[in-house]
């Protein structure tokens, strides 16, 4: 990976307001009349209809005969359903729900563990939201069931924190690893009130701020090797970000504590900030890059919405993201297959890989989300 060079926020901030207000002007004409339902659901049924196996009931690794299953994306193509679903109240989206538990599951080995800490964490939180969505016991025992393997990732290298992978690798620390376990363990307790997952969300947190997070620039660091100490501060993700924003997120929805909704702020400056491409969110590629992105875009979009945060601040955050939206859906945006690529200012053709459609489907669905708040 580059290394990114990092500018002063301040200038950062005047530069990337000088860019969207030019790049509004150059955009304004053609969103004015953008329907942002219609288009959510253009395409959400289009990563239905071109990236899942109707047979085997998961979702293709991309849309030109590449069927090799991958787990963790399986969660977020989910999510986007879930997003749909919440929207539209249709049935077409719940209809894949139970096909896709079953599928997942029987391609995965028959059972929900995997080796990685962070997949499972992943997997988890989708389930979790089905069964938010639909009432279903199961969706909520298979969340629990990886949550009780999630939880034996913690170990002493580096002094605490969840492990990237089970075998080879207890002694990697990283923020995607701990992000998503710190929201899921809050989300458990919100659901279930059981103390004990609400003591795991502000331990995993507490150890990934005092870390593998800038407490002066609002960087987030992508791991630290647990046998050397050593941090790897080139690697800086727009997920790791955005889960890291999502985990302060839900200790202030339990607690009210505004210390967290600052280190979320913190976190979301920098990234909208120096984590772009004038205004842009930046292309980190395809594969598991291309949905960094789009689990930003999801927990900042959680930010956005909580009452404590500032108005300015909010006004900043949501005109950040509807210049996304809008530059992704005119011009990167195939419209012919509704299909996205990874950099959302390019139109891709007719073939894109699974994980960057799920992230400009997550960016659509997110307006939506937003029209909602004040």
């Amino acid at each position: 990976m580059r290394k990114i060079q990092i500018i002063p926020l301040l200038f950062a901030f005047l530069f990337v307001a000088c860019n969207n207000k030019n790049s509004k002007q150059e955009t304004s004409e053609s969103t004015t009349a953008i329907d942002w339902n219609a288009a959510a659901d253009s395409c959400s049924r289009a990563l239905a209809s071109s990236f899942w196996d109707a047979t085997a009931h998961y979702f293709w690794t991309d849309n030109h005969g590449n069927k090799t299953f991958q787990y963790w994306p399986q969660a977020h193509a989910l999510d986007v359903l879930i997003d749909a679903y919440e929207r539209s109240g249709n049935d077409f989206y719940k209809a894949y729900f139970g096909l896709w538990f079953d599928g997942v599951k029987k391609q995965n080995g028959n059972g929900w563990y995997n080796n990685f800490f962070d997949d499972m964490e992943w997997i988890a939180l989708a389930l979790l939201r089905v069964y938010k969505a639909t009432g279903e016991a199961k969706y909520k025992e298979a969340a629990l069931e990886l949550w009780g393997y999630i939880q034996e990732g913690w170990n002493n290298y580096a002094g605490g924190g969840i492990a990237w992978e089970r075998d080879s690798h207890l002694w990697s620390k990283n923020a995607c690893s701990n992000g998503p376990a710190c929201i899921l363990a809050a989300r458990l307790y919100r659901e279930t009130g059981d103390e004990t997952c609400r003591d795991w969300a502000f331990k995993v947190y507490e150890w990934e701020k005092s870390v593998l997070f800038n407490s002066s620039t609002g960087a987030v660091y992508d791991n630290i090797n647990g046998q050397t100490g050593e941090k790897n501060t080139s690697w800086i993700f727009t997920y790791n970000q955005g889960t890291f924003i999502g985990s302060a997120v839900e200790l202030y929805k339990i607690t009210g504590e505004k210390t967290y909704l600052n280190d979320a702020v913190l976190a979301a400056n920098y990234t909208t900030t120096v984590l772009v491409n004038s205004g842009i969110l930046k292309d980190e590629g395809s594969g598991d890059g291309g949905l960094f992105k789009g689990i930003f875009v999801r927990y900042f979009t959680e930010l956005i919405r909580q009452e404590g945060l500032d108005s300015a601040v909010k006004k900043r955050y949501t005109q950040f993201l509807q210049y996304n939206a809008e530059t992704l859906w005119t011009k990167g945006a195939n419209k012919k297959d509704v299909l996205f690529g990874t950099n959302w200012r390019n139109r891709p053709g007719s073939e894109t890989g699974l994980t960057e459609q799920i992230s400009g489907c997550m960016l659509i669905e997110a307006m939506n989300v937003l029209q909602s708040v004040e």
